[in-house]
């Protein structure tokens, strides 16, 4: 089984958003992520910690500026934890592993798919095309992402 976790050595690769938005909490501009307007088929991981987040299957256009979803991939690796800044509560979204902050979880989803919209920053995840999942070890997941929208 793969092991996920958080590296001093991953953490010093990172981007400066990257980091600002994963290890900071920071949130990226509206409509300027790089997987906002993905249409490939396979899955969102953690920046940080490689862990499976996200399955292109579960990915819809919210409209909202940012990659939305309407659930994770793994549920245990999806931390939802409550936050009280900016004088709204809202859930916020980490990843279990790796720690990082990855975005906010709405019950203003899809209806017919669950009511949920995890509205998720780019600049937390690293996009694993079909093609290349069984190779980085992530075979186990290919089945979520065959029918992608």
């Amino acid at each position: 089984m793969k092991t996920y976790q958080k590296t001093a050595e991953r953490i010093a690769a990172l981007t400066p958003e990257q980091y600002r938005v994963t290890q900071q909490n920071g949130t990226e501009r509206a409509f300027t992520g790089e997987y906002e307007n993905n249409r490939e088929p396979g899955i969102y991981v953690d920046i940080v910690s490689g862990e499976p987040l996200f399955a292109s299957s579960d990915k819809f256009d919210s409209g909202c500026g940012w990659p939305s979803f309407t659930k994770p991939i793994e549920p245990a690796h999806v931390a939802e934890l409550r936050d009280s800044t900016y004088g709204m509560i809202r859930t916020e979204v980490r990843s279990t592993h790796g720690d990082s902050h990855l975005g906010h979880v709405f019950p203003d989803g899809p209806r017919d798919r669950g009511g949920l919209r995890y509205c998720i920053n780019s600049a937390s995840l690293r996009f694993v095309h079909r093609d290349d999942m069984e190779a980085e070890g992530y075979g186990d997941y290919i089945n979520q992402v065959e029918d992608a929208r």
